[in-house]
């Protein structure tokens, strides 16, 4: 009679809210670099929330004690809300402005040169896809992958050290 019916509702894919399909398919890997682009701090969260809300989470799940003294993001991280916050826990946000905003720029062109460095973080997010694991998400719960994203930092620190 209920065969291959769920007698009660529940909600549909993995845990920690990965979206309404199996597997991640709206996982999300924000991660923060040093200098020379290796991994400081990383977190994995659904895909839905916007990258200016997930800064917060990325600075507090970083490996290093200190706060970075800057954070380059692309257009989406030029945000008021998201400079004040930063201002609060001493770091600055160098972001090149976006085309639709209303207020006048916060930045400057000496600033923006250190935007040039971005590249960094795009060759650690290459590194990370170089590991099959991570590159397709293959996880049901997001605590696993997370751990495997670590592991995958971990492996790229051994590397480079």
């Amino acid at each position: 009679m209920f065969r291959g019916r769920d007698v009660r509702a529940r909600q549909k894919g993995g845990d920690a809210d990965i979206g309404p399909t199996k597997r991640g398919k709206g996982s999300k890997i924000m991660a923060i670099c040093d200098g020379q682009g290796l991994p400081v701090g990383v977190s994995v969260t659904c895909a839905r929330p916007h990258e200016v809300t997930l800064v917060e989470d990325v600075l507090a799940a970083r490996f290093t004690e200190g706060l970075p003294e800057r954070l380059i993001g692309d257009k989406a991280y030029d945000s008021d809300p998201l400079d004040a916050k930063a201002a609060k826990w001493g770091v600055r946000v160098i972001a090149p402005h976006r085309a639709g905003r209303k207020r006048a720029r916060t930045q400057d062109g000496r600033e923006l040169r250190r935007y040039r460095r971005r590249w960094k973080i795009e060759r650690l997010f290459s590194w990370l896809q170089n590991y099959r694991r991570v590159r397709t998400r293959d996880d049901w719960y997001a605590d696993n992958f997370e751990g495997f994203v670590l592991l995958a930092c971990m492996l790229i620190l051994l590397k480079h050290f």
